[in-house]
Formats: C-alpha cells, sequence, structure tokens
C-alpha cells in the first residue's frame, strides 16, 4: 500500500500516518526524518541538503525528490511506505508520480486529514511547553495540574511563539494557499480521500480504513 497524507498542521496526520504503517507493515516516511536521516548518512542527495538546510535555504525540488527516491528504494519499502509531508507542491507531486512511473508503480491513496479552522486554532493554540524540561501539555486536553507549573519538573509553562493564535491562523492560510492546487491535483487523479479530522485518534483512523478498503475492494472489482 503506497499513500500520502495530507493535513493542516495540528490535524494528527503525522500520528495517523504511523498507525497506518503498523496496520499495512509498511514505513511512515516522514519529510524530516528522512532528511535528518539522510544527511546522518551522509548520503549524495542528504549531503547536498545539508548545504542548503546550513544556511536556512528552502531545499529545492530536484534534491528533495532525489531524497525521496533514495528512501523509498531502500528494503523496507518493497510492500509499500506512508509518505508524511510530501509532496508539498503539484511540482513535487508530478515529479513523483513520474519518478514512480518509471519503477512501475504508483500512489495508491492520498489522505486529506480535514479539520476545521477554529479546531486547528483550539488544538496548537492551547499548548504549553515548560521552559526549564520541555514537558507540554494543553490546557483544555491535557492540563497540568497546577496552571502554569510544569508536572513533570515544578517549572514555568509558557505559549511557544508558534503556538500563538496570530501564528497558528498565519500557518494556516500559507497551508491553504501551498495545498489548493495540490489538492485539486488529486481529486482530479480520483485519488483524494478526504475524511473529517474530528474525534478520538480511533475514529479517525478508523474513518481512514473505511474509505481505504471502500477504494480498495472498488478497484480491484474492476
Amino acid at each position: 500500500m503506497k499513500l500520502i497524507m495530507m493535513g493542516p498542521p495540528g490535524a494528527g496526520k503525522g500520528t495517523q500516518a504511523q498507525m497506518l504503517a503498523e496496520r499495512f507493515s509498511c514505513p511512515h516516511v516522514s519529510t524530516g526524518d528522512m532528511f535528518r536521516e539522510a544527511v546522518k548518512k551522509g548520503s549524495p542527495m542528504g549531503t547536498r541538503a545539508r548545504e542548503y538546510m546550513d544556511k536556512g535555504a528552502l531545499i529545492p525540488d530536484p534534491i528533495v525528490i532525489g531524497m525521496v527516491e533514495e528512501r523509498i528504494d531502500q528494503p523496507d519499502c518493497r510492500n509499500g511506505y506512508i509518505l508524511d509531508g510530501f509532496p508539498r507542491t503539484v511540482a513535487q507531486a508530478e515529479a513523483l508520480d513520474t519518478s514512480l512511473s518509471r519503477r512501475g508503480a504508483a500512489i495508491d491513496h492520498v489522505i486529506n486529514v480535514d479539520v476545521e479552522d477554529a479546531e486547528i486554532v483550539k488544538r496548537l493554540a492551547g499548548r504549553r511547553t515548560c521552559r526549564r524540561c520541555g514537558w507540554t501539555c494543553h490546557v483544555v486536553f491535557d492540563p497540568s495540574k497546577v496552571v502554569g507549573v510544569c508536572d513533570n519538573c515544578g517549572g514555568e509553562l509558557f505559549q511557544r511563539a508558534d503556538d500563538s493564535e496570530k501564528t497558528v491562523q498565519a500557518r494556516l492560510r500559507v497551508y491553504k494557499e501551498q495545498t489548493t492546487p495540490l489538492i485539486q491535483y488529486y481529486q482530479q487523479k480520483g485519488l483524494l480521500r478526504s475524511i473529517t479530522g474530528q474525534g478520538s485518534i480511533n475514529e479517525i483512523f478508523n474513518r481512514i480504513m473505511e474509505v481505504v478498503d471502500q477504494n480498495h475492494e472498488t478497484t480491484s472489482g474492476e
């Protein structure tokens, strides 16, 4: 099974991607983890990527594509993989399609975890982090025992700048600008499976499995 996970920041797609990887016995290929691993191993693409990362510059598409190709060519990806954080643009999606086509493969499903903006803001803006030990909690979903105090070390809890409501809303705007064309791209290919990302982790996972199984049965029946 070859899947792509999409969804706004805070949608929980990383958690769902890991659960899917376990269900289908294949790797959860996170772009961030992939970059760090390639750099750590000193692979050709990892070395090139590091030059940009060290400068704080965006990594060009050819390098990103090359690193993805390196990763999915590994033996543990023979039975499939769950891509998380890639592709981010239509250009990357087209390059991925071309690369897979050369390998006689293709993406099976693109899962879009759809969550309302208000819920995303609530999830992210409610996070608090300990200044001393880095412990995290949530003022609504998982509050500390004492308001403003870390359960782990007693340090001060604070809201990170990138978790502020204003910043979260800005991140959501950027996400939509970047991914709307990508969503349309996969819709036109008949690969997009949108599911509601609100509810418990298991409820969301069951929704994903329902659409994946449903579409797999339909395809097999044809």
